[in-house]
């Protein structure tokens, strides 16, 4: 699961060379971000997206960039209910950390 404070640290501090949108699942802009670095463009291109990236809204961030949890954010109770057995499975697998398990589990309990 991807993170945002993570991608917006990449993207401000390695964003010149791309490695915010490797991150990100983007390979095809990491490489073209990587081709350009000496242009100085990618690199204000990163800062800007460090900014986009932690003004996002979680939802917003978390539907572009962790398409996998997106029915926990259904509105309807039933698909919300799965979503939090999915939630729960992913933190069984160790691929959401215990911090990122509990922020999601009480978004979704308090839209119930």
């Amino acid at each position: 699961m991807r993170n945002k404070v993570v991608a917006a640290l990449l993207a401000f501090f390695l964003g010149g060379f791309g490695l915010h949108k490797f991150y990100l699942g983007q390979t095809g802009w990491g490489v073209l971000y990587l081709v350009f670095c000496w242009t100085l463009v990618p690199g204000l291109a990163g800062f800007v997206e460090s900014i986009l990236l932690l003004l996002a809204s979680d939802q917003d961030f978390d539907h572009r960039f962790n398409p996998n949890i997106l029915p926990f954010y259904s509105g309807n109770p039933v698909e919300q209910a799965l979503g939090l057995e999915r939630l729960a499975e992913l933190h069984a697998k160790g691929l959401v950390t215990d911090e990122e398990f509990e922020a999601k589990r009480r978004q979704l309990l308090e839209r119930m």
